[in-house]
């Protein structure tokens, strides 16, 4: 490089604004060593655009890290010009809660591994402390409900901690996140509720209407924050007076995909009330800076009716990688599945099947499926589970009353063990590659299996409601409605406002014992 070029050069040769260029420069400015993750998290710069800047500058390297001189550094930057941090929203707050951010360090360090599938990527521990510190500077956390639609950060253990007057709940397709935060809530003493759902088959119908703030990080593409956000508006209690918090970045050198994310937002009729330039900071995601935005949305009168015209459009390929990626190629797997199904003749079909298959039987989808108990009663049903949506494969067996489920998934599914596992109160189920059967058992003998196949037979209907029931008949001394209650929300707080269908597996995998304690202690 040219001893003569300064930052407006150097900016020019790399296609970079001249504000990074200077960021990125002053950064380097002390003379010490430097990784390339680190300092792309540190300036908010794309992995693209720092490697750019550094092919022009020709630093000096030892491994995989790298400086440049102090006195190279003032002579690009024009003597002692020092580019201008602002300060975020509510940096000034961060060292009084260094105990909370140590605790979250502890609890984000201890979270199942990050899914590339579902676009999961960590945030740091202090992003999460500002987001909950936001939540009580700008949106008033007392009382209020807080839901988090997906939480792979555990932002609703950082709101907890900070606000534990605050009810929260969470709702994520991932059973091991939901499992580790209701974990890590119990032995905390934090009031955090879990919910499973997949947002492309609807928002679990405990969660409607539920929250005064919602929060969300969803995949940054259009379709991706479009479904998240719309399900966060379902999820408001009151939509005009509610707000979302939105995380989502993109890269300085793609504006136009900003542009359409954005446009998404536009379609919800979602006002911007204020938006926090690169207040979330990740441990990867280097392809953004490690950075992303932080927006609070707020729902206007013509919001909800956005809402329902739009939510189902969002609901296909939201992700940036895996089977259901916005770029994959897969085709439709209609031949595979029309092959498969050849020799079961059902009464009903439930999902995506082709048009020209089984043309008098009748169709359900699967978001209708999960959302209330069909109408009539098949012996046979098959279900088509599209690629990416295995996850829901229990709850749409559980969602039947049939004899014989069979269902089709896209690929093979291996053992299963744990799906069996959690349906064997019900179902035997035997998987054979691509094709599940699960064929109803007959009601077991003893107390405690009726009650419980009681409770998995009607998996659309209130838990509670469905077991405070069951155990006034089973019960030989007379309980009332309200001492039935009682005896269930002791036995298993977590059922409270919930169907089956949105229990996390490990939830369900603990039902049994739950039931047996009620007899117990309703005896």
């Amino acid at each position: 490089m040219e001893p003569e070029q300064n930052v407006g050069d150097l900016a020019a040769a790399t296609g970079l604004d001249p504000r990074r260029a200077a960021e990125v420069l002053s950064v380097l400015a002390d003379g010490s060593w430097w990784r390339l993750p680190d300092l792309v998290r540190r300036t908010a710069t794309s992995r693209r655009s720092v490697e750019a800047l550094l092919r022009e500058l020709d630093p000096e390297r030892s491994g995989d890290r790298f400086r440049l001189s102090p006195q190279r550094v003032r002579g690009l930057l024009g003597g002692d010009h020092r580019p201008v941090r602002p300060a975020g929203p509510v940096d000034h707050l961060l060292a009084g809660h260094a105990g909370v951010v140590e605790r979250m360090a502890k609890l984000i360090a201890g979270a199942p591994r990050a899914q590339q599938a579902l676009d999961h990527v960590s945030a740091t521990p202090e992003t999460v402390v500002r987001r909950a510190l936001l939540v009580g500077a700008r949106l008033w956390p007392h009382g209020a409900r807080m839901l988090c639609v997906g939480d792979h950060d555990l932002t609703s253990l950082a709101i907890a901690s900070l606000h534990p007057d605050a009810e929260i709940a969470v709702t994520d397709v991932d059973e091991r996140i939901l499992a580790y935060i209701d974990r890590c809530a119990a032995d905390l003493g934090l009031s955090v509720r879990t919910r499973w759902t997949d947002l492309r088959l609807g928002l679990p119908p405990s969660l409607h209407g539920y929250a005064d703030v919602a929060v969300t990080d969803p995949p940054y593409t259009p379709e991706g924050v479009g479904l998240f956000v719309a399900r966060c508006v379902e999820g408001l209690r009151d939509p005009e007076q509610g707000r979302v918090m939105l995380a989502y970045g993109a890269s300085e050198r793609t504006p136009m995909l900003a542009l359409k994310v954005q446009n998404s937002l536009h379609e919800l009729n979602l006002a911007y009330e204020a938006m926090y330039p690169d207040l979330n900071r990740y441990f990867g995601a280097e392809a953004i800076g490690s950075a992303a935005d932080l927006y609070i949305l707020r729902p206007t009168t013509k919001t909800k009716p956005a809402v329902a015209a739009r939510v189902e459009r969002f609901a296909a390929a939201i992700y940036t990688h895996g089977p259901q990626s916005v770029e994959s190629k897969a085709g439709s797997g209609d031949e595979r599945l029309l092959a498969r199904a050849a020799d079961f003749d059902p009464g009903l079909l439930v999902g995506d099947w082709p048009a020209g298959f089984a043309p008098r039987t009748p169709r359900v989808r699967l978001g209708t499926w999960l959302a209330k108990p069909y109408a009539a009663s098949p012996e046979r049903v098959a279900v088509a589970v599209p690629a990416g949506l295995e996850a829901a494969l229990p709850r749409l067996l559980l969602a039947a009353r049939a004899d014989h489920v069979r269902a089709f998934t896209a690929e093979p599914l291996g053992e299963m063990t744990e799906l069996a596992a959690s349906l064997e109160p019900l179902y035997d189920v035997t998987v054979r590659g691509a094709v599940v059967d699960a064929v109803r058992r007959p009601p077991g003998g003893d107390p405690a299996g009726l009650l419980l196949r009681r409770l998995l037979d009607r998996a659309h209907g209130k838990l509670v409601n469905t077991w405070r029931e069951a155990l006034i008949a089973a019960a030989t001394g007379g309980l009332t409605k309200r001492e039935a209650r009682d005896i269930v929300l002791r036995a298993a707080p977590w059922a409270d406002g919930v169907t089956a269908l949105e229990l996390p597996l490990h939830r369900l995998a603990e039902l049994g014992e739950a039931v047996r304690a009620t007899l117990r202690e309703a005896a």
